[in-house]
């Protein structure tokens, strides 16, 4: 391929390389210079362009990419007509992403011009998904590089293995304390798990933890035609000889692989029965969080054989995230075995709801609302208070006027929310293990019910957010770890955290109480009278 500037005249039959304007002359990149084109170059004053010239052993980027991409394009992959020299792959039916990664280096090898990226191997795809892209960078190569590329192909470069495995049993174990909710969420999270792949839950069993019980229980799994059985213990497996592969063996069946080197998921169990294979799910795959329990359960819905190399190839790349509720560091003996907990009090609103005063500064018993939070909050164990001002600031400050409170000033209060939440966070003492984040028009909230938070916090036992529930019904004001005041600082708008609380579901503590206090926020003029009438 010839490349370099030319005059206007010789550039026909050329394509630019850069876009050019001159005046209310544009031509783009990528255009093939033509007689009509070179004259306006000329009337336009352009004394040289620089253009690519492909020879006779060349071929155009957009023939070597499709020439490329067919030929890497395997069973369950199709390929989009090519354009500037980019040819996209997509996957043709949903299941994984095979990937022989010799055959994609030496294609990347063959020479700098030609480029063949993919998404990564083992990868659940659906039907449409792009899973990879041959680039040619020039406007054209010579042929023989081309053909270079194809050669490098191989039969199994990249295709996608179909999900076949469709009837899934599931098995839990239960010991005293295990609730019954936490299996009920254990199910709903693998049943979205399985949906992609088009497998769904037969039947599940709920039996104690003992080995002749789970034994029962797979057998009956596997007379029903279940093509994967999923085991989620009660309590996790600590050796080849504990009870969920002592079961499998009563039952005839061998363990493949305990162990994985991916975190969250080490305690992963691979067994089989026969053809079919039996799952000790690790204590993460409760969570709908990606782990190293997706990793497998993919392979072995598209019937692939997993084998202890394959599991131990997994390490690179295996750690997948911070688990959030990793045990910390006990207390030090001798502490009252309250955590160092700031309180963060919101007083920023506007109050639109109660139609013109500042809702915060409404007496109640001959105190502002404002002021009775925070009182309630020095009253407790948290270790400081932090109130956020933003609408009336000064005034709230005087009501607030004697007690010993840190004010964090929230410029952008009219956003909303969370603007004030992120200020509060933000303003938190930095040895501080967590915040509790109360509503400063929540007066019933007393420092009773903020101290029965701050004990139920217990970060060596993965209870890192605790919060108040009635009847099902959560309320107010919500504990948060310091792990998670970066997530709270990306919040937005005029909700609050609410979904953080889904997202992190394992990490949740739940507090029982009474009555109306974690519920009653004053927002009206209504409320307010309520309050007043006790």
């Amino acid at each position: 391929m010839k490349f370099g500037p030319v005059a206007p005249a010789d550039a026909v039959g050329g394509v630019t390389v850069h876009t050019i304007r001159s005046g209310s002359l544009v031509l783009k990149k990528g255009t093939t210079v033509g007689e009509r084109e070179a004259e306006a170059l000329t009337r336009a004053g352009v004394g040289d362009i620089v253009v690519a010239r492909l020879e006779a052993s060349d071929v155009s980027e957009d023939v070597a990419a499709a020439s490329i991409a067919a030929a890497v394009a395997g069973d369950g992959a199709v390929v989009e007509r090519a354009v500037t020299g980019r040819a996209n792959l997509f996957a043709a039916h949903a299941g994984v992403l095979m990937i022989d990664r010799g055959a994609v280096d030496r294609i990347n090898t063959v020479d700098e011009a030609i480029t063949l990226a993919t998404l990564p191997a083992f990868r659940a795809v659906v039907a449409g998904e792009m899973i990879a892209t041959v680039k040619i960078i020039p406007f054209g190569i010579p042929a023989a590089l081309r053909d270079a590329a194809v050669a490098a192909v191989s039969p199994e470069t990249l295709r996608v293995a179909p999900f076949v495995v469709r009837r899934v049993g599931v098995v839990s174990t239960t010991l005293p304390g295990l609730a019954p909710k936490v299996i009920d969420k254990t199910l709903r999270v693998t049943r979205e798990r399985l949906a992609p792949a088009g497998a769904e839950i037969i039947a599940e069993r709920r039996v104690p933890h003992g080995e002749a019980e789970l034994a029962a229980a797979i057998d009956e799994l596997l007379a029903l035609g279940a093509e994967l059985v999923i085991v989620f213990g009660a309590s996790a497996i600590a050796d080849r000889r504990d009870v969920i592969p002592a079961a499998i063996e009563r039952v005839g069946g061998a363990i493949d692989q305990f162990g994985m080197p991916v975190d969250p998921g080490n305690l992963l169990l691979i067994g089989h029965v026969g053809q079919r294979a039996i799952v000790g799910a690790p204590g993460c795959a409760r969570s709908p969080t990606e782990n190293g329990f997706d990793w497998v359960l993919v392979r072995l819905l598209a019937g692939l054989p997993v084998s202890r190399t394959d599991i131990m190839g997994l390490g690179v790349g295996g750690l997948l995230m911070e688990i959030v509720t990793r045990p910390q560091p006990r207390n030090p003996a001798g502490s009252d075995g309250n955590r160092n907990v700031a309180a963060v009090v919101l007083a920023a609103g506007r109050s639109t709801r109660m139609g013109g005063p500042n809702k915060l500064l409404a007496e109640l018993g001959g105190k502002p609302l404002v002021r009775i939070v925070a009182e309630q909050a020095l009253a407790s164990k948290a270790s400081s208070v932090v109130v956020v001002t933003g609408h009336q600031a000064a005034e709230v400050r005087r009501a607030l006027e004697g007690l010993d409170v840190t004010f964090a000033h929230n410029p952008r209060f009219a956003a909303g929310l969370a603007s004030s939440v992120k200020t509060g966070i933000g303003a938190v003492h930095g040895d501080a293990d967590g915040a509790i984040v109360c509503l400063g028009d929540m007066p019933l909230v007393d420092a009773t019910l903020i101290d029965r938070l701050i004990e139920g916090f217990a970060p060596d036992r993965g209870a890192l957010i605790t919060l108040p529930v009635s009847e099902g019904r959560r309320g107010n004001p919500v504990l948060w770890s310091r792990r998670f005041f970066a997530e709270l600082m990306t919040l937005d708008g005029d909700i609050g955290a609410r979904h953080l609380i889904e997202r992190h579901a394992e990490a949740v503590a739940e507090v029982a109480v009474e009555g109306q206090s974690a519920f009653l926020d004053i927002d009206t003029p209504e409320a307010l009278d309520e309050a007043r009438r006790g």
